[in-house]
């Protein structure tokens, strides 16, 4: 979501600099990646990931824009689901992944997808996965740097706009 309208947006990014550049706010969904890997010889389990909120306001009442999917693959995956909108949030296992604890290592690492959803509100958020490795054990904060949390705004009822593979401008979008 941007709070300009879409003559001033610049055409989808080929750069994550684009998010800053605009202001932008994840609408609706929010996918975040998280590649985990041991930096010893020593083995690490991951034991848990909690989510913790920071605020909860009305939804933005700016422009949606669509930028499209990406892919990737290679390397395991655990996939959790994250209700923004529940009374308490928390990451839920994915149909299809096993979940936490899982093990990694230099040699071994893991990805953890957390998609998150809102469709009642404006949520700043961040993560804490929860670790061990021999004796030592610890958490650790996953946000956008500097203890900047995600944020994710609902969209209902806001205008919404893509941009053509070959186009030339944002177009109203056929999408919600």
């Amino acid at each position: 979501m941007v709070n300009r309208p879409p003559s001033e947006v610049p055409r989808p990014p080929a750069v994550p600099e684009w998010v800053s550049q605009v202001g932008a706010v994840a609408g609706r969904y929010q996918s975040i990646e998280i590649t985990v890997q041991g930096t010893g010889r020593d083995t690490v389990v991951l034991t848990g990931l909690n989510v913790r909120i920071t605020r909860i306001a009305a939804p933005l009442a700016w422009n949606a824009y669509s930028m499209g999917e990406g892919c990737g693959g290679g390397v395991g995956t655990q996939s959790y689901a994250l209700d923004l909108d529940a009374a308490r949030p928390r990451p839920v296992v994915a149909e299809g992944s096993i979940g936490l604890p899982v093990k990694v290592s230099e040699d071994d690492p893991e990805i953890i997808e957390v998609t998150a959803e809102t469709t009642s509100y404006d949520v700043s958020w961040y993560l804490e996965l929860e670790w061990s490795s021999g004796n030592r054990q610890g958490t650790l904060p996953i946000d956008l740097g500097h203890g900047t949390p995600f944020r994710t705004s609902a969209v209902n009822g806001r205008p919404l706009y893509y941009y053509p593979i070959d186009g030339q401008a944002w177009e109203p979008g056929p999408f919600r």
